[in-house]
């Protein structure tokens, strides 16, 4: 049976970079378009989807962002036990 990635702890050691960065972006992005959403509602406009689309969307992206963050943090610990073990 193959190991889950979360399992494999050269995998999510060398991951570490890319879904960091993938995950301030989507941050960044959550951010945005929650802004998005309050100029939307306060201005009256629809500026591509209404006011509470944009909400949604910016609840989606900082969801997933906050899952990436888990991952980050379990990388980290992986990779301090390792350091650890190796004194």
């Amino acid at each position: 049976m193959a190991k889950r990635h979360w399992e494999n702890r050269e995998y999510l050691k060398a991951s570490l970079g890319s879904s960091g960065m993938a995950a301030h972006i989507c941050w960044f992005l959550g951010i945005v378009f929650a802004v998005l959403g309050i100029i939307a509602d306060a201005a009256n406009i629809t500026p591509g989807l209404t006011s509470m689309g944009w909400f949604l969307l910016a609840i989606v992206t900082l969801m997933v962002s906050i899952t990436m963050f888990f991952g980050m943090g379990l990388a980290w610990y992986l990779i301090t036990t390792d350091r650890k073990k190796e004194e």
